[in-house]
């Protein structure tokens, strides 16, 4: 039997597929880029799945390819692109699967919101607007939200179309950029949120959701808006993790989600905390691998239940967070261009921690945008008893990483580069 993957997060293939064969399945992924998996690829077991290439952005090429899997079990996604796509498949081959309705919903971030707000769960609300008209547009966002506020893409990920306003020059600047954005949804404004960011990893099943642990977020300063670290699980005091675990639950019913892994972030207000977004997965980025080593248990089993159509053992397991503390830093180069390698990896062991290199980008990936996460070059990841001490041991070794680029009025660099070998010495399980 196969369960197919359509698309993926770049980091948790091997342990999906792995997850997948326990299961006594083989793990298909259909792909219309290999290189987005080219660490994971290169470091798993050879064999351990069937990898296909097709354009998945074309359904009826998708449906041929399924069509000719051995015994088609499930279609497991991790993707926010994705994510509609597979729901919409998976009910047509009736298999297990989430409403593709409710998925839709989760996409569109200002239903979200105002589903959030009629339900008396958030106390914001969302204004959508034109971006081609801006004079109008601003006007509906200072009478509707007031400032400061966002603007955000509905359907964006990775941090893509967002902007931070906090003036009405700002507001009219922004509104004028968004109108030259492609954008995968439609343009809203939202109050902004005054805190630390955090994010809830989740399980749901049937309505009933866990709370698996909270991670922390290091985000950028504006205007570029991107994320630099997490670190999981944060010591949260009993009383307000019980608090967290309330609302994220109020919240994910509200929006229709009721079965599946969610990553659910959230800013920690002085009223409380206040919904950001809403993804339908496991979180991005390593918050995956960090689950499975803080938890000490393989959270992709549950994830392969869960496309199975039954109810995951994680949902009742014992969870006493027996392994470390789990940190990871964004790495990213100080200039666009062309990437040519990195420096510093080669001391990367004499830091605490067990440090690890996780790269995303290779040599020779051009990377005209670094404003987001899609200028990430790799990711340093550390471990200690706390998250606290693994986000300080994370951040002190990446600080030793430098991205080399070479592009217009950036010279070649005169010292040595890691980049033939980077792959093959980069760390994971």
């Amino acid at each position: 039997m196969t369960i197919a993957s359509l698309e993926s997060l770049s980091f948790g293939l091997a342990r999906t597929a792995r997850a997948a064969t326990a299961a006594g399945h083989r793990l298909a992924l259909l792909t219309g880029d290999r290189s987005v998996y080219r660490h994971e690829l290169a470091t798993m077991e050879p064999g351990l799945l069937d990898v296909i290439d097709v354009d998945t952005t074309d359904t009826s090429a998708v449906r041929r390819v399924l069509g000719g899997l051995r015994g088609l079990a499930g279609i497991v996604n991790t993707t926010d692109t994705w994510s509609t796509p597979a729901a919409t498949l998976a009910a047509e081959y009736a298999l297990p699967g989430p409403d593709p309705d409710a998925v839709r919903r989760l996409r569109d971030k200002a239903r979200v919101r105002e589903a959030l707000h009629r339900n008396g769960v958030s106390t914001r609300t969302a204004v959508v607007v034109d971006p081609a008209r801006p004079e109008e547009s601003a006007g509906r966002i200072l009478a509707g939200v007031g400032l400061p506020c966002v603007l955000k893409d509905a359907s964006g990920t990775s941090s893509r179309g967002v902007w931070i306003v906090r003036d009405e020059r700002a507001l009219r600047a922004a509104l004028l950029e968004a109108a030259g954005t492609p954008l995968k949804g439609r343009l809203f404004a939202e109050p902004f949120l005054a805190g630390p960011l955090y994010s809830a990893e989740t399980l749901s099943w049937q309505g009933e959701t866990r709370l698996l642990g909270i991670a922390g977020r290091l985000t950028s300063r504006t205007p570029a808006v991107r994320e630099e670290g997490a670190a999981f699980p944060v010591a949260f005091p009993e009383a307000d993790r019980e608090t967290v675990a309330h609302w994220v639950a109020r919240v994910l019913a509200a929006a229709g989600h009721d079965q599946g892994f969610a990553h659910v972030e959230f800013v920690l207000t002085a009223r409380g905390p206040e919904l950001v977004e809403i993804n339908r997965r496991i979180g991005g980025a390593l918050i995956g691998e960090a689950l499975c080593r803080s938890l000490g248990t393989d959270v992709y089993e549950a994830l392969i239940d869960i496309t199975l159509g039954r109810r995951p053992a994680l949902l009742d397991a014992r969870l006493d967070h027996r392994g470390p503390a789990v940190a990871f830093v964004l790495v990213y180069p100080e200039l666009p261009g062309t990437l040519l390698g990195w420096s510093g990896l080669e001391g990367l062991d004499a830091y605490p921690g067990g440090v690890e290199w996780y790269p995303v980008r290779a040599p020779g990936d051009a990377l005209p945008d670094i404003g987001d996460q899609r200028g990430c070059t790799g990711m340093v990841l550390a471990e200690a008893a706390t998250a606290e001490l693994a986000q300080h041991r994370a951040w002190a070794a990446a600080t030793s990483v430098r991205a080399l680029i070479h592009g217009p009025g950036h010279p070649l660099p005169d010292q040595p580069v890691a980049g033939r070998v980077v792959t093959e010495a980069a760390g994971g399980r």
